[in-house]
Parts: structure tokens; C-alpha cells; sequence
């Protein structure tokens, strides 16, 4: 048969080890055979015992790799490897074939550095009497350096990367990318990526992780509605902004996307974008402050508190044409009304318009920040 009983007790082994090492200390240890041709007469009686792979000693065991192209590997580079231990428990290379027969696998994608298991697979689908699948084997993700990837090169597991608010098509669109190549084409669509894709292109040598280019190809498809669907993306943002504000307006939320997407590089980002409009209070952007908060540029939020304040309609259609009416009135650039205003009510620099800002935060929010900042100003002057 194409398998057999071993009975080397672990004592055996270990000295056959320490024999070959005081021999040849840079000889790899190789199985000697000794139960190899044994029969059932030769079996002790209640012992121990694993089942070994009888590996031809001659010949060639060959398969075709999508990504390498043949492979031939001489059958006397093989070991006679433990299929099954002495509790019944089968190990790798024995309990993957059964897996991918008993699922009806017929094509084998993993790292290259399972190449090594190959014909031994290989070897055991014919020994079963099962076609072989076919296999593809790919180059490695390594870190920084060329070691192999872990936790210290950044997040490791899928997870964690969901959990820092990464796109699932954007992170799939990256790893495939990874080790795969579409002439200078670099952001896909899951439609784009299995029309596209061919093993014929992907790459044989291993590469290293790029965060910084994950999170470049994360933020195309955050901020493109063809790639993540405005509904995507509402729904995968939702639990970001409920872990830091609770339930919010959700029509409010949804309000803001337009101005969200272009900017924000995750869902982190994104749910850190909104402080302003689901905050109790906002922290301002030191720069922004001094810039804008702190001197004569926040002069003219005083007079636009007053002009907010009689307002009956908060629209922002109404206070658009309120405050442009008063800057034409009194020769003010309606820039040096909407910046300071723009800080004082969000705390940067960047955001939705203002005059839909006023809108979303209500006037007795938008009144309260202005005299915040109005209070801001006068400590200024006094010091």
C-alpha cells in the first residue's frame, strides 16, 4: 500500500538524530526506513504505532502550478512523513487532502511556502484514488526588512483591520493587488477584479506590507460612491459613530457624506470628521484658533451672532441669503464671516458649508459656540 505502520518509539529516533549530528552536524535527519517493509506478522502486539506515508524512492512526482509553471520534484527528496499519530489524530499534510476531497476543492490557492507539502499531497489524492486539483501558489506578504509579517509591522488579522474602519473591498483590492499585476492599474471593483484577473499575472517573488499604500487604495474607494455605495457606506460608518456619540440623527449623519467622503482616509476618520455635530462640545484646532479665534479675523462674529440671533427661519437656504445681504451691506467679504464662523462651530478649518453647518447644529447650538468664541476673543484683547 501507499502507507504503513511505524513503530520507532521516540527513544529510537532521537538517537538515530544524535547519531547523524555527531556524523554530519549540517545533515538533515531523514526517517531511516525501518518499518517500511514490514508485515502485519512483524507488528507487536498492543504498541504505539503512526501511520507513515510510503513515498516512492525513484522516479519524479510532478504537478502544474498555476503561478510557477511545472514542477518536478525527484521522489527520492522525499520522506516517508507521519500521516496520522499514535492517538488517531492525522497531521497537515494527511487531514488537508481529506478536507479539500471531502469539500470538493479543485483548486488550491496559498503561500508559496507550501510548496514543500505539494508532492507529498499530490502523491496521497493518487494514493486515495482522487484527481489531483489544481494548485496555485503565491508570494509571500513580509514586513519591514523582509521579515516574515507579525503583530510589530501593524495590525495582522482581517479583524482588526474592520475595526480600523477599512473598506472591505478596499483591503481585498490591495491584497489582491498585492501579488498580482494589471499593467499600472492599482484600485478595482470586485466586478473589475474577477474580470481581470488571470494567474498568468501574478507575481513569483514575495513582496513587503505597505500600509501607507493600503490605506491609499482604501481611501479610492471610500471616496468613490462607484466602488462603495453611498448605502455601503452609511452602513459601515454607523457603528463607528455610535461607539463615540451613541445613536445619533441619522438623517443628520447622512447629510454630511458628501462632505465626509472626500476627506476621510477610513471610518475612523470619517466618525472623527462629525465631533462637531454629535459632540456636546467641540475641541478646536490649536491653529486654527490662533488664526481665527484669536484675532481681529474673529472681529466680525459678534455682529453675526446679533444677525443669527433674530432669525425665525434656521434654513440654510434663508441664512445664505441673510448673511450675504448683511456683508453686502456693510462691505465685509463674506470669507472673512464664514472662516471664523466655520471654527467657532466645528473647530477646523474644513467642513460641510457653513451655512448648512448652522443648519444642522440648530440655532441654540450655533449661538452658543459663536459666543464661545465671541468669549474667546475678548479674553484675547485683554491680555
Amino acid at each position: 500500500g501507499a502507507a504503513y505502520r511505524c513503530y520507532a518509539t521516540k527513544e529510537e529516533l532521537a538517537a538515530a538524530r544524535e547519531a547523524l549530528k555527531e556524523k554530519d552536524p549540517k545533515a538533515q535527519f531523514r526517517y531511516p526506513g525501518w518499518w517500511r517493509d514490514k508485515t502485519e506478522k512483524d507488528w507487536p502486539a498492543d504498541q504505539p504505532h503512526v501511520l507513515r506515508l510510503k513515498a516512492p524512492t525513484s522516479g519524479h512526482t510532478g504537478y502544474h502550478d498555476l503561478v510557477f509553471g511545472d514542477q518536478r520534484v525527484p521522489n527520492d527528496s522525499l520522506q516517508d512523513v507521519v500521516l496520522m499519530r499514535s492517538d488517531g489524530v492525522p497531521l497537515y499534510n494527511f487531514g488537508c487532502v481529506v478536507d479539500d476531497i471531502t469539500m470538493g476543492v479543485n483548486l488550491v490557492g496559498r503561500g508559496r511556502d507550501h510548496m514543500i507539502n505539494t508532492p507529498i499531497q499530490v502523491l496521497l489524492y493518487e494514493a486515495l484514488g482522487y484527481p489531483v486539483p489544481q494548485f496555485a501558489h503565491l508570494p509571500l506578504m513580509l514586513g519591514k526588512g523582509g521579515a516574515k509579517l507579525s503583530k510589530r509591522h501593524g495590525a495582522v488579522s482581517v479583524g482588526e483591520y474592520r475595526d480600523g474602519g477599512y473598506a472591505p473591498a478596499g483591503l481585498l483590492n490591495y491584497l489582491v493587488r498585492f501579488g498580482w499585476s494589471c499593467g499600472d492599474e492599482e484600485v478595482f471593483s470586485l466586478r473589475g477584479l474577477v474580470d481581470k484577473f488571470d494567474w498568468a499575472n501574478c507575481n513569483r517573488s514575495d513582496g513587503r506590507f505597505d500600509p501607507d499604500k493600503l490605506l491609499a487604495i482604501n481611501f479610492e474607494h471610500l471616496k468613490s460612491p462607484s466602488l462603495v455605495s453611498d448605502e455601503e457606506y452609511a452602513s459601515r460608518l454607523d457603528p463607528f459613530v455610535e461607539d463615540r456619540f451613541g445613536n445619533v440623527d441619522d438623517t443628520k449623519l447622512r447629510s454630511v457624506l458628501p462632505q465626509i467622503r472626500p476627506r476621510a482616509r477610513t471610518f475612523v476618520e470619517a466618525a472623527e470628521s462629525v465631533d462637531w455635530l454629535f459632540a456636546d462640545s467641540i475641541i478646536c484646532d490649536e491653529k486654527a484658533k490662533q488664526k481665527f479665534l484669536l484675532t481681529e479675523r474673529a472681529d466680525h462674529l459678534k455682529g453675526l451672532r446679533a444677525l443669527l440671533a433674530e432669525q425665525g427661519s434656521f434654513s440654510a437656504t434663508h441664512l445664505e441669503h441673510q448673511v450675504k445681504a448683511w456683508a453686502e451691506r456693510d462691505v465685509i467679504k463674506l470669507g472673512d464671516i464664514a472662516q471664523p464662523a466655520r471654527v467657532a462651530l466645528t473647530g477646523r478649518t474644513t467642513s460641510p458649508g457653513i451655512f448648512d453647518v448652522m443648519e444642522l447644529l440648530g440655532k441654540a447650538i450655533t449661538l452658543s459656540r459663536l459666543d464661545s468664541a465671541i468669549a474667546l476673543r475678548a479674553i484675547a484683547l485683554r491680555a
